[in-house]
């Protein structure tokens, strides 16, 4: 099916990734019937049951199908290891294999977006009504929670006992409880709300494309890897995609990479966008000498402590049959958990300002190398990243090839001054204090990871660069900003090239102190808007947000 028009341009918005920001832009973009929206998905449709049931994440992590299944170079800081670095490949893109926890950030984070953009439409006070205009929470409307949106942010139906247990260690260690991490405070020790429908994942595929999918100014196609952006004249026509069916080109009148921030800087490559001598290196001709794509790559580095069970209690060894079937008959019980049920968020004593710096998610199972083997036993895994980053690394080209996965050189603990790698010592000495609490005197077996009692900064620093992962939040590859390195300015536009904007985790300037998911999805809302040339959401909700 092709829209008739009347002159050569097939669709006014081309979206490339149907993922957490893809989705967004595909709605709202398309609730404007006079606009023709194609989005475009390398993926297939979200169908696997497994997606929709929360538990089955456990069983998303090596489907090829689901996943870009990415892994990045010898890292030199990590004893040369190549980390797993998995990325969605299906509608909902990650959004439909991660763990659902629904973390905004704090407004801090926001604010200093506003100054290194240099526009006020990035701070705390602008980007919240654009958070609270996507959520629908189960707790209500508040200050801080909305209805009425598409989001469903739930609290979770089950909880395993373990994960209590921790919310009172922590609590015996000094930490505060909190019962809403995107509340007045994000500081302490709770359950995650999550992004879930009636005990289901409520990806962004579920909440914002599904109920538009009938539009009729609004096409989507699944299996279709772009290869390439066209430009003609400093201005983006349309892309070149790959097909089962072969090369196809479509014309659009404004094209907006929502792939990621692995798959929108490595597209901007393809298309000549990028540092021009590294596009000559793989016989690409430079458009555009953008320096700046692909650098500036930022993740959360993750520290896991794993320590065994006493009671068979954990979900190392659950009855999947009979969790799948109570799940079937009524949503509820262990096949509705995220699996990383409770967490917090601590200003340790190294924070350089007077935002959270280190971040918690807790398994009730042995969980190494992201559950891709299982280790034998029971127990239970606690994570812990460092939330603001020093640290910088870059993707690069490895062809031409627009199916050849990028190289991925993350820059792990790679700051001159060590500042990241003190940090993620005192977040594995955190984990280990909350962990000896008397409130896990029942269930505390033996030591796993680390397998022994360390004693030492060496060998914590040993532990961390043997041991530590990604938690999957990479961002940064295509950052907006004023400065020379910026690829796109504060509206999301692609600097050197009219008609193309990147709108993904891949601009964020810095990590917000967080999961990614939510922030993505709030990024999207504000850039269908400046698309659409609309004011912000209601006014009452600006109202709201401003007085807080």
């Amino acid at each position: 099916m092709r829209f008739s028009s009347g002159d050569d341009v097939e669709f006014d918005y081309l979206i490339v990734g149907a993922g957490s920001a893809g989705c967004v832009l595909a709605n709202r973009l398309s609730a404007n019937p006079a606009k023709r929206v194609l989005l475009l998905e390398a993926g297939g449709s979200d169908w696997n049951p497994l997606i929709h049931m929360p538990a089955g994440i456990a069983r998303l992590a090596t489907n090829r199908r689901l996943n870009w299944s990415y892994e990045t170079e010898p890292e030199p800081a990590l004893q040369g290891r190549r980390l797993w670095w998995p990325r969605g490949k299906v509608m909902g893109g990650s959004s439909s294999i991660n763990a659902m926890c629904y973390v905004r950030g704090v407004p801090a984070d926001y604010d200093a977006w506003a100054e290194a953009t240099g526009d006020v439409r990035w701070s705390w006070p602008q980007v919240l009504p654009w958070f609270l205009h996507s959520e629908n929470n189960t707790r209500g409307e508040s200050a801080w929670h909305a209805t009425g949106g598409p989001l469903s942010v739930s609290d979770l139906r089950h909880h395993n006992r373990l994960s209590a247990t921790l919310i009172d260690a922590a609590t015996s260690a000094g930490f505060g409880r909190n019962t809403d991490f995107n509340g007045a405070q994000q500081a302490g020790f709770g359950f995650y709300q999550v992004t879930q429908r009636d005990g289901a994942r409520c990806s962004s595929a579920v909440a914002f494309l599904r109920p538009v999918r009938t539009r009729p100014n609004l096409q989507v196609r699944t299996h279709a890897l772009v290869e390439r952006v066209l430009i003609e004249q400093g201005r983006a026509i349309g892309v070149q995609l790959h097909r089962p069916r072969g090369r196809e080109t479509i014309r659009a009148g404004e094209v907006i990479l929502a792939g990621g921030a692995i798959n929108s800087p490595q597209l901007l490559m393809l298309s000549g966008i990028g540092a021009a001598d590294h596009l000559r290196e793989h016989g690409i001709t430079p458009i555009v000498d953008s320096p700046g794509v692909g650098t500036g790559l930022q993740d959360h580095l993750d520290i896991c402590t794993l320590v065994g069970c006493t009671q068979d209690i954990t979900y190392d060894h659950l009855n999947e049959l009979a969790a799948g079937w109570r799940y079937l008959r009524h949503h509820d019980g262990p096949g509705s958990s995220n699996v990383a049920e409770a967490g917090g968020f601590v200003r340790s004593r190294l924070a350089s300002d007077a935002r959270c710096d280190i971040q918690f998610h807790f398994v009730p199972a042995l969980l190494d190398d992201h559950g891709r083997h299982r280790l034998p036993g029971i127990g239970y895994t606690l994570h812990a990243c460092y939330l603001h980053p020093h640290s910088r690394g870059q993707l690069r080209l490895r062809s031409a090839h627009p199916a050849d996965p990028v190289a991925i050189h993350t820059g792990y603990l790679s700051d001159p001054e060590g500042h990241d790698l003190a940090r993620m010592i005192e977040a594995a000495k955190l984990s280990r204090d909350i962990l000896a609490q008397p409130a896990f005197d029942p269930y505390r077996g033996g030591h796993v990871f680390p397998e022994s009692v360390l004693h030492t900064d060496r060998e914590w620093e040993s532990f961390i660069r043997r041991k530590a992962e990604t938690i999957y939040h990479p961002a940064g590859t295509c950052r907006m900003g004023r400065d020379a390195l910026a690829v796109v300015d504060s509206e999301l536009r692609v600097r050197g090239v009219e008609g193309l904007r990147v709108v993904d985790a891949s601009v964020m300037p810095t990590l917000p102190s967080g999961n990614t998911n939510a922030p993505t999805i709030m990024m999207a809302e504000r850039a269908a808007a400046l698309l659409l040339a609309q004011a912000g959401p209601a006014e009452g909700t600006l109202v709201r947000a401003a007085g807080l």
